[in-house]
């Protein structure tokens, strides 16, 4: 099962102190979570002030230092809206990421404007392409795009609280791709209070999945981990035994 770490998103230190959020410690922390059996890494830049961004010089210097302390290492990051002030500003951004530091791959939420046309961009850049679903919602219009069927992985992010919901919201989701023809491998994970059912979930229906600090703060045990790497310890913990 591929297990992606998403290390940090927009979560302050104030919930967990091992958040990484500089530079050297995101390169740190995805080196760690590799190591305790993470396939790829998902992480946010983060500014000096505290802000998420996708501006080219912030990105370029993220990748230049993962590059250098890893090469091996499989990086990717957000186009989403909120790290913006328009979808135009995105377009901009993500065609001056720098040619020779682009992210190996980077996710598109379809519940947002422009998202097929950032999709385009994204592999027209020459880098792989995850989309994400945060509803049944937001299927029509990934079904619609003309990069459905180059997306590595999709991605469901069910946005309740409810974790039986949430679960049951994955596997309709799922469900409707399928019966699209969709092929693509499917991701599913959850947040919160949903982050541990929907794990599980992925798990049983033979899906992908993801666990970092960006989605949850809390162990299956309701305990606080160490680190990114004690999350996806726990995650590999409970797949089945071969």
């Amino acid at each position: 099962m591929l297990l992606k770490a998403a290390i940090n998103g927009g979560r302050p230190t104030s919930e967990h102190p091992a958040v990484p959020r500089t530079l050297a410690a995101i390169v740190e922390d995805s080196a760690a979570v590799i190591a305790a059996g993470a396939d790829v890494v998902h992480a946010h830049v983060i500014t000096e002030t505290g802000e998420q961004t996708i501006r080219p010089d912030h990105v370029g210097a993220w990748v230049r230092a993962m590059r250098a302390a890893d090469p091996r290492i499989v990086v990717g990051t957000t186009t989403g809206l909120w790290t913006v002030s328009s979808h135009s500003e995105r377009m901009r951004h993500l065609s001056e990421w720098p040619a020779d530091a682009l992210p190996d791959f980077a996710s598109v939420a379809f519940c947002e404007e422009g998202a097929a046309e950032a999709a385009e961009l994204v592999l027209e850049r020459g880098m792989v392409l995850e989309s994400a679903v945060w509803s049944m919602e937001d299927v029509p219009a990934l079904l619609a795009s003309s990069s459905l069927h180059r997306n590595v992985r999709v991605l469901i992010e069910p946005e309740t609280e409810d974790p039986d919901l949430a679960v049951a919201q994955c596997r309709e989701i799922a469900a409707a791709l399928r019966a699209a023809g969709v092929t693509a491998p499917i991701l599913y994970h959850g947040y919160d209070e949903t982050v541990w059912p929907v794990v599980r979930a992925a798990i049983e229906d033979g899906c992908e999945t993801r666990i970092g600090f960006e989605d949850g703060v809390l162990l299956p045990d309701g305990t606080l981990p160490r680190d990114n790497a004690e999350l996806v310890t726990a995650v590999r913990a409970l797949e089945p035994r071969a």
